[in-house]
């Protein structure tokens, strides 16, 4: 008598692989079925996990609120769903549910110079050499992320422009802001500094990305290209 094995992940027709499909095209074009079969990796003897899925969703009108309420008792009451597989699955909807259930901290928003300088006084008041970073920020000009781009002497740093457009279109960032201190406690920007940022904002633009402010940060006050009409 011939054997039978279960379907592997790996034996599935192609249209029918969920993990290619997951890296294809992201984790949004999946259905609930798919991405279920990713956890439990293979199937019976007689379906592949994909087709097991869509068949234990049905049985719960295709309601995951539902399913999460399920124990190991009722997931074996299909072929292939061992304990092992029915607590990966429970394990995944915890996870789900405990997500839902947390706070989303909300991102602060850039409203004015000040509100950048606040940010970075307390990381720059007292650095001896000078850093160059850039804010992230949204179309809402929420805050996204605050990148370090490069560290340098007492007297300046060298900044490569397409590291900062780099980070800016890797999270998806539609407006930036770009800030360096000066360890000398002069606040004015020098000439170099005013050149760079006309090469940031030149550069930005090409990406549809606004550069909304540059800030030199001292430890008792700063300065503002855009509250000077520099921008």
């Amino acid at each position: 008598m011939e054997s039978k094995h279960k379907l592997s992940i790996n034996q599935w027709a192609l249209e029918d692989r969920p993990r290619e499909k997951m890296m294809e095209k992201g984790a949004a074009a999946l259905s609930d079925a798919e991405l279920l079969a990713i956890l439990i990796g293979s199937g019976n003897t007689e379906e592949s996990a994909v087709e097991l899925m869509r068949r234990l969703l049905l049985s719960c009108d295709n309601n995951l609120n539902s399913l999460a309420k399920w124990e190991v008792c009722d997931y074996s009451r299909f072929k292939g769903m061992g304990p092992a597989k029915s607590i990966t699955v429970m394990a995944a909807l915890e996870l789900g549910k405990r997500r839902k259930l947390q706070n989303t901290k909300e991102r602060p928003q850039i409203t004015c110079s000040k509100d950048i300088y606040d940010i970075f006084q307390p990381l720059m008041c007292d650095l001896e050499q000078e850093e160059f970073w850039v804010l992230l920020l949204n179309q809402a000009t929420k805050l996204i992320d605050k990148v370090r781009i490069s560290t340098g002497g007492i007297d300046g740093t060298y900044t490569d422009v397409r590291t900062i457009l780099r980070e800016a279109l890797l999270q998806r960032a539609t407006q930036i802001a770009v800030v360096h201190n000066h360890p000398s406690g002069n606040i004015r920007p020098s000439q170099p500094d005013k050149t760079l940022t006309e090469h940031i904002r030149k550069a930005a633009d090409t990406m549809n990305i606004h550069l909304i402010d540059h800030v030199v940060v001292c430890e008792d006050g700063f300065f503002s290209f855009a509250d000077e009409g520099l921008l």
